[in-house]
């Protein structure tokens, strides 16, 4: 065995021994036992992610960074890297009004589509989708043993980065592997945290500390050991070595698509992301209604037939309102089209099940394939 694939090994032991130590719901806390009737597919826990990685042949692993509780974030990479002769940074580039100075892309580059797994630890469906996504590529198959055909096709016609989890420390803090059939509260509680009197964080008020230090008693799975949450981190200055990471990897791959994905008690949905151009907000808008109708043709969770994600500008008014969050930032740092995805908890409240969300996650990545296969933006210099 080869010393890459034992240093795997030796990894997975220890995270797998670290979960069984991961704090259950008690009595006193009053929390809801876990669901017994998990799926065996529906992989949600770091181990399985090391299990993917040492299982690879087609996929290259490694790790890009080390969490603040000494945990690896792990990147997975498909398809040879394209020479995009670049020869400034992205901002660069505009300034001298073409971003082909950054990165050329033509018919002869391939699409480069980067998935970044969750950054909030406890929205473990990103970690379902992520797992099953690298089992695909692997097998043809996911863990269900259902083929496919159609996104392995446009998956193999990219370069993929896949990031399974963005916050390793987060996932390794929460108690429960799915939170189908539990309360919202649940979720929050160990999503967002507690004050030292027990009383929730909650959203947004979660974000009104940060670092999250201080008036902490749980301390939420949205942040890293040190408080940081990656999607509204220090972006000029990033304080978590994960979001170095991510940033060096979209600076270095200039990917034509990014998804950071997230979950909520929602149906599942994109948002539109801020602080970007107007031509990208009209991209992000179509690629939204695309994927919603293609939820409701599979009868899956949707948003209705009249769903519209809005193209208006960034906070007209004061105070403003929009957050140049981790989306955001990855626009500008390479051009690239920034999605923020929300899947469906499976809480009491939005009702999808274990199978449901499996699905949506895999119908969001073969939707991005598709769109940007048929959507590609170039990036050419001019004739000489």
């Amino acid at each position: 065995m080869n010393p890459i694939r034992i240093k795997f090994l030796a990894l997975t032991i220890l995270i797998a021994l670290s979960e069984i130590a991961i704090p259950q719901s008690t009595p006193e806390y009053g929390d809801p036992p876990h669901n017994p009737n998990i799926p065996e597919y529906y992989k949600s826990k770091l181990s399985d992610i090391e299990a993917e990685i040492i299982g690879l042949k087609k996929g290259k692993a490694k790790i890009i960074a080390t969490s603040p509780g000494e945990l690896p974030v792990y990147a997975i990479y498909y398809g040879e890297k394209d020479n995009l002769h670049s020869q400034a940074n992205y901002n660069s580039a505009l300034g001298a009004r073409n971003p082909a100075y950054f990165a050329k892309k033509d018919a002869n580059t391939k699409p480069v589509v980067f998935f970044i797994g969750p950054v909030h630890g406890q929205e473990v469906e990103g970690i379902v989708g992520m797992v099953n996504l690298i089992h695909l590529a692997e097998t043809g198959k996911d863990h269900r043993g259902r083929e496919w055909p159609e996104l392995i096709q446009v998956f193999n016609q990219c370069r993929v980065i896949i990031i399974p989890c963005g916050n390793p420390d987060g996932r390794a803090r929460c108690p429960y592997n799915s939170f189908v059939g539990l309360p919202v509260a649940t979720m929050t509680k160990y999503g967002q945290g507690t004050k030292k009197d027990g009383t929730p964080w909650g959203w947004p008020t979660s974000k009104s500390v940060h670092p999250m230090k201080g008036n902490v008693g749980i301390l939420g799975c949205y942040y890293n050991n040190n408080g940081i949450n990656i999607m509204h981190d220090e972006f000029f200055s990033p304080m978590a070595e994960e979001t170095k990471a991510i940033f060096k990897i979209a600076m270095e791959e200039a990917p034509d698509m990014t998804v950071t994905l997230h979950s909520c008690e929602c149906q599942p949905f994109v948002f539109q992301t801020g602080h970007t151009p107007y031509f990208m907000k009209k991209r992000i808008a179509d690629f939204a209604k695309q994927l919603n109708q293609s939820y409701i043709n599979k009868n899956l969770p949707n948003m209705g037939p009249d769903r519209e994600i809005s193209l208006a500008d960034d906070d007209p008014e004061f105070p403003p309102k929009e957050s140049f969050n981790l989306a955001s930032a990855l626009h500008h740092a390479s051009g690239t089209m920034p999605i923020t995805f929300e899947s469906p908890h499976g809480t009491l409240d939005d009702g999808a099940t274990h199978e449901e969300i499996l699905d949506i996650q895999l119908v969001l990545y073969q939707e991005m394939f598709d769109y940007i296969l048929k959507n590609r933006l170039y990036w050419e210099l001019p004739a000489k």
